[in-house]
């Protein structure tokens, strides 16, 4: 059986067996006193807490947890903390809650990061978030969106049924299966190394200092939940989360098909790679053409239509969302996305 707890955006999983053995997978330490009141009210026996990863956002509750209950700590070889008692590799298969568990080693965000893949469902950590929520961001102490883009090919060999459940979400979106990642989420829309590390680089993510006391916290184990001032409602580790001028919040418009097709006179810009251009989904005549990677620094191209209308359009439209706010941010007055992308206009 397979529980979300806490009712903010930090995600923890619990599972359990029917002989009432269990596991919390990132567990925060805020929630401690509830995590031990759920187990003594279900008589459930904590067997193991993992952390998919050093978190930067909050403050674990791995090592107050194995004090409380004398569970195993489970995180990656990699991982700072002196606290964890097993440390798991590429490859590793690991017996919980009445399961088998495989563990994937998927740096990126950090630089020990797992995810956790089961018969039908798959834990990211921040490795993987939600639809256009993208990942957890790269930019932090252990970061590498070139380990990032090597991650997340190894989803490719996966099934698109098995749900993907992410350590955090910021939207109320649903964990949801593998083939609806790779249709909205942008992370795993772009299909060039170079383009992706690019388009990491270009979101300017912006200050994160207290991340990276929270961090050091993790680090040394804390069980204090002041060790580290962390702000309240900011969906920080999101790879727009703390981007500049709130960019991430900024609210987009949507053309429909129909409206579209009456369309005169405004400057359509397709954001995907220059070859998904002349894929099966082709292009329309005469668009103006900036991959999103690489659209922050080519503002200057577009900057005579300030004030026009621009219509932006992607493969599907999740890539497009990034690009009007981005053009948004910057002063652009008229901005829409045509819906569905290229994959509705063909359709």
């Amino acid at each position: 059986m397979v529980e979300r707890l806490n009712p903010g955006n930090c995600w923890t999983y619990l599972l359990s067996d029917r002989n009432r053995d269990c596991v919390l997978i990132d567990p925060v330490i805020i929630y401690k006193e509830d995590y031990l009141k759920l187990l003594k009210d279900r008589h459930l026996k904590l067997t193991h807490v993992i952390d998919t990863h050093t978190h930067a956002d909050h403050i674990s509750a791995g090592a107050s947890l194995m004090e409380a209950t004398g569970c195993e700590y489970i995180m990656h070889k990699n991982a700072h903390a002196p606290c964890v008692t097993t440390r798991v590799s590429d490859g590793d298969i690991i017996n919980i809650a009445g399961m088998q568990a495989k563990i994937i080693e998927t740096p990126g965000h950090t630089e020990d990061s797992i995810s956790l893949l089961f018969d039908n469902m798959i834990f990211t950590g921040d490795f993987l978030f939600l639809e256009d929520a993208g990942a957890g961001r790269d930019d932090l102490p252990g970061g590498s969106a070139n380990a990032h883009w090597e991650s997340l090919q190894k989803l490719k060999p996966l099934s698109g049924n098995i749900i993907v459940y992410p350590a955090h979400e910021y939207r109320n979106r649903e964990p949801s299966s593998l083939d609806n990642q790779r249709q909205k989420n942008p992370h795993l829309s772009i299909t060039d190394k170079d383009a992706f590390v690019t388009y990491i680089s270009d979101l300017k993510l912006g200050p994160a200092e207290w991340m990276r006391y929270v961090l050091k916290a993790n680090q040394k184990c804390t069980k204090d939940p002041d060790a580290a001032f962390i702000p309240t409602n900011i969906p920080a580790c999101e790879i727009k989360g703390t981007m500049a001028e709130d960019v991430a919040h900024i609210p987009v418009e949507y053309i429909s098909k129909d409206d579209f097709d009456l369309i005169n006179f405004a400057i359509l810009v397709d954001v995907r790679e220059e070859k998904d251009m002349n894929g099966p989904l082709g292009h329309i005549d005469g668009i103006v053409n900036i991959p999103v990677a690489e659209l922050s620094r080519r503002l200057g191209e577009l900057s005579p239509y300030k004030y026009r209308q621009i219509i932006v359009i992607c493969h599907s439209g999740v890539r497009s969302v990034t690009a009007a706010q981005i053009l948004i941010s910057q002063g652009f007055t008229s901005v829409k996305i045509l819906e569905g992308g290229m994959v509705n206009y063909r359709a």
